[in-house]
């Protein structure tokens, strides 16, 4: 508890110094458009709004209610500059601080992040986007082609929206499979009627990163006197990239700090010690008698330096990476040389047609569709000799040779080696090993091409004193990812570099020759399919609600029941030469050991909730769910919430809930493979601690090589979750409300992915399971198949205060959300104790748990203008520690352990120069702050000074929105 004074009072005291804040962005759900707002009891004393509730089958409104919701207008969206749900999401306190932005993700992904190729996604509480339920109009959306089982919230029709519906809770007793963080519901209009064309545009101040969009949203038809309504909105956007160079702040050279490029492979190459090398045996440094074993010429004594290679290029900091031989070798900063914001075009389509076949009953046909297009361009290769020959390795016959076109450079390096260390340890005319950072064969880029639809049938009306509602649903969501620009046919390549027509060993300012650009070329493998992939589901869905027809105390009793059925297809398809890895496309991350033919399964559920008004003052609902899977079969959910209200002004809520999350079509279905171990080290570990071969240990002299079984597991279940939370709010007077939640999630029997053979050998007792012995004991597979363990447990508490009323002949509204992270603790296995808590640490991927956010926000308005001022805070937290610093032998002099807060502040006026014009401007990040340093570097996700999970890279941006309504 001290730690949440500490935080509240750190924020709110600043805050109040300020006097900022906004129209409630992300305030309690307060009413929604249209409604009317609660009024003063004879003491002056609020009576809490009504509102709808998000997250029940129920129709019942109250601003109090059982479950913490936000509501979000567009107004209130618009008045942030705001212009897509991405931006919408970075801005939500409740959303995680994790890489599912465009410029989170703009790095190489690993295959299982393969999705991230243009995809933004939406992450609660910090249980990740494939456990965060997103909706539109109340209904699933298909997950992206590609990612598998993450909604791409680039496919949103942004523009049609109306208000987003956040629920803070879990959700699976409601809506099934993903509802453990929370659930997001976009609304579009119902009905719409007129000509409005909007354009804007979103301009940083230093270049790079701008945004452009446009929509048109017309409708026309009058449900009470035509009987019907047809609109529809069309919108384009194109977000323009933006690179690290473009930005002072992404600059990985700050060794006195602590941070340095781990990379040795720069544009003029770091010569290695490899066997059959020009280095035989040692280089040992006269000044010193040590070894080194990575050396780049630019940077020995009396050399003109690593800067003369090339741009980006400087000293390897040894110390920092705790690499003393490598002491005089040369760096590259591929941090700065990466793109930190990937350019996206997207363009959305939405459409709805509603006809009133009575007067109570309506029928419905809605469509929506996108195109999204993303260029995800990154560094060039970097080519690192082996001695591995093998097809897919840049073996000796790779290595830069001795021959006529090469003789020049090769006696250059030979010489400065010699003048330093003297010929004993140099073998003149053996191959040079080297790492190089090819810049002639330009950046790699992967383009990806999404497309997605929805077609929607529905009905809903009145039958009696029952509500009812149905629709049947068709999702698709289609994605192609190709080779745009800098990988090369694996054979090609090795031929060129071991010809030595391609010089690594060249200065600033010289060029490859044109022989060399053109075999480049030639090995080119633009325009090559990486892989493909489809995501469908097709839903049927009808509920009914009403009252019971008896009474409690509080009121009529009511209930809502309901069915969901839904098949879901997956297919993941790409090019057979794939599954040769390297030997095929060289660096190209493939990932054809996920290939998955089309493969659907059935989801039947059915659902009850019950409304319970025991007193006027104690309300209890009731809400349960069955889900049955084709494969795994069923489980059941449960939610029980409370809101018991004493006084008009006060309200308690609480609610207990399980949820689940089942596993994909990948980590069911993919294909198994058994492939023998074939390394000569490896001990049974039963008999052998350590499970270390060695002859001469008892225990230990019997060496295995068992088949490793990879792959799908169908015996896989879902994984679970409990939810808990209990909440306040107060309502004092009519100009000030308040709400403060404690909540926890509990996630059990995660599906993780095979283990790591060292950590099972190392630790037996906890891995015995996954070694498959005969009936003689001996290991005859190790299972490194995904499979259902551990766990995670999160704790927080939310505030959420709002004070309104009179000032210099206008309206303001004071505005404090704030959301307190006080637990996140994981385990690897069901039956051990939780580790250590995470929050305020550096954790290299996904969440990064940071202990305090909040958005603190003062908007006033009078007459035709409106001014909004927002502080957008994120707390600081222990910084990543580099190998040198965390084994000790070395601390830069100006070495900080922890991160700064990283603390914005956006402006807007909004101006209604009539019925018919608005116009928005806004500047975002008014103080053009950059976000706080940090040693966070490439290897360990995107970013490099500056933490790409918290901050915006794009600075100083200005504004500006203009809507013209024609009737």
């Amino acid at each position: 508890m001290i730690g949440i004074r500490i935080a509240c009072l750190r924020s709110v005291c600043c805050a109040s110094l300020l006097a900022l804040a906004l129209p409630a962005m992300a305030q309690e759900a307060s009413g929604n458009a249209g409604q009317e707002q609660g009024g003063e009891d004879a003491t002056g004393a609020k009576t809490l709004d009504a509102v709808t509730v998000t997250g029940t089958r129920i129709k019942r409104t109250e601003v109090a209610a059982a479950l913490p919701v936000m509501v979000m207008q567009k107004e209130e969206i618009e008045a942030q500059g705001i212009t897509s749900a991405e931006q919408l999401l970075q801005f939500l306190n409740v959303a995680s601080n994790s890489a599912d932005s465009l410029a989170a993700n703009s790095g190489i992904a690993p295959p299982d992040t393969r999705g991230n190729n243009g995809v933004s996604g939406a992450n609660l509480r910090g249980q990740g986007s494939d456990a965060t339920l997103v909706l539109l109009n109340g209904r699933r959306v298909a997950t992206h082609g590609l990612a598998g089982q993450v909604v791409d919230l680039n496919s949103i029709p942004f523009a049609a929206i109306e208000r987003v519906e956040v629920l803070r809770d879990g959700a699976s007793a409601v809506y099934g499979t993903d509802a453990i963080g929370g659930v997001i519901n976009f609304i579009t209009r119902t009905e719409f009627q007129g000509l409005s064309v909007t354009a804007g545009a979103d301009v940083t101040q230093e270049g790079g990163g701008d945004i452009y969009r446009a929509s048109v949203f017309g409708g026309f038809g009058d449900l009470d006197s035509d009987r019907w309504n047809v609109w529809g909105a069309l919108s384009v956007k194109e977000n323009k990239i933006l690179r690290g160079v473009d930005r002072d702040f992404a600059n990985s050279f700050q060794p006195d700090r602590g941070l340095s490029p781990d990379t040795r492979g720069p544009p003029f190459a770091t010569v290695f010690n490899q066997t059959g090398g020009i280095i035989i045996g040692s280089l040992v440094d006269p000044e010193d008698g040590e070894s080194r074993t990575a050396v780049n010429l630019l940077d020995l004594p009396g050399g003109p330096g690593c800067e003369a290679g090339g741009d980006l290029m400087g000293p390897y900091d040894h110390q920092i990476w705790s690499s003393s031989g490598s002491k005089y070798a040369c760096a590259w900063d591929y941090g700065r040389a990466r793109v930190i914001q990937q350019p996206v075009e997207s363009s959305q389509v939405i459409g709805r047609a509603t006809f009133k076949m009575a007067d109570e009953h309506l029928a419905y046909l809605e469509f929506m569709g996108s195109r999204v297009e993303s260029r995800r361009q990154f560094e060039a290769q970097q080519f690192s000799s082996s001695t591995t020959v093998s097809a897919s390795s840049l073996d000796p016959s790779t290595w830069y040779p001795l021959n006529s076109l090469t003789q020049d450079t090769y006696d250059m390096v030979y010489d400065g080696l010699a003048a330093y260390f003297g010929e004993d340890n140099l073998a003149y005319g053996n191959p040079i090993a080297y790492r190089w950072r090819c810049i002639a064969c330009g950046p790699r880029e992967i383009e990806t091409t999404t497309k997605a639809t929805r077609l929607l049938l529905g009905f809903e009306g009145v039958i009696g004193s029952w509500d009812y509602s149905a629709g049947l649903s068709r999702a698709v969501s289609r994605a192609e990812s190709v080779l745009a620009g800098g990988y090369y046919f694996t054979p090609q390549l090795k031929q060129i570099l071991g010809s030595g027509l391609l010089n690594p060993f060249l200065l600033a300012g010289q060029e490859q020759s044109a022989e060399a650009l053109a075999a480049l070329q030639a090995a080119s493998a633009s325009g090559v399919q990486l892989y493909g992939g489809e995501s469908t589901s097709t839903i049927f869905d009808a509920s009914f609600s009403g009252g019971l027809g008896f009474e409690l105390p509080g009121g009529e009793v009511q209930a809502a029941v309901g069915v969901d059925l839904r098949r879901e297809e997956y297919e993941f398809t790409g090019p057979a030469d794939a599954a040769l890895g390297n030997a095929w496309v060289f660096g190209a991350p493939g990932d054809s050991q996920n290939y998955l033919p089309k493969v659907s399964r059935d989801v039947k559920a059915a659902f009850a909730e019950i409304y319970l008004p025991v007193f006027d003052s104690l309300e209890v609902t009731l809400a349960g769910r069955h889900d049955r899977y084709d494969g795994f079969g069923g489980t059941t959910n449960p939610k029980y919430s409370f809101k018991y209200q004493p006084a008009d002004w006060l309200a308690f809520r609480g609610a207990y809930s399980t949820g689940f999350k089942v596993p994909s079509f990948a980590q069911l279905f993919r294909d198994s493979a058994e492939t023998q171990y074939t390394n000569l080290d490896l001990a049974d570990p039963a008999t052998c601690p350590g499970g270390i071969y060695n002859p001469q240990v008892a225990g230990c002299d019997v060496q295995i090589q068992p088949d490793i079984l990879i792959g799908g597991n169908p015996a896989l279940e879902p994984e679970e979750s409990k939810q808990k939370s209990f909440g306040v709010v107060i309502a004092p007077t009519a100009n000030f409300n308040v709400s403060i939640d404690w909540w926890e999630i509990e996630r059990l029997n995660t599906i993780r992915s095979g283990f790591d053979l060292d950590d099972m050998r190392a630790d037996y007792d906890r891995y015995a399971a996954n070694f498959i012995r005969d009936a003689n004991g001996d290991i005859l597979l190790i299972d490194q198949r995904f499979i259902n363990t551990g766990g995670s447990l999160t704790r927080g508490i939310e505030l959420d205060a709002n004070l309104t009323g009179e000032l210099w002949g206008g309206n303001y509204h004071l505005n404090l959300n704030g959301s307190y992270l006080d637990t996140y603790r994981k385990k690897d296995f069901n039956a051990e104790p939780y580790g250590d808590n995470l929050v305020g640490k550096y954790e290299p991927y996904l969440n990064l748990p940071l202990e305090w956010k909040h958005t603190l926000s003062f908007g006033w308005n009078k007459g035709a203008f409106t001014h909004t001022l927002t502080q957008v805070y994120r707390d600081g937290y222990e910084d990543y520690l580099p190998p040198g610093m965390r084994n000790g032998t070395y601390v830069p002099p100006n070495y900080d352990p922890d991160v700064d807060a990283y603390i914005t502040y956006n402006y807007s006026l909004g101006w209604e120069v009539s019925d018919a014009l608005k116009a928005t401007f806004g500047i975002r990040n008014l103080l053009n702050t950059d976000p706080p340093f940090t040693l966070r570097y490439l290897d360990h996700g995107d970013g490099a000074a500056w933490e790409s999970r918290i901050a915006d890279p794009r600075g100083r941006s200005f504004t500006l929105q203009v809507e013209f309504n024609y009737w």
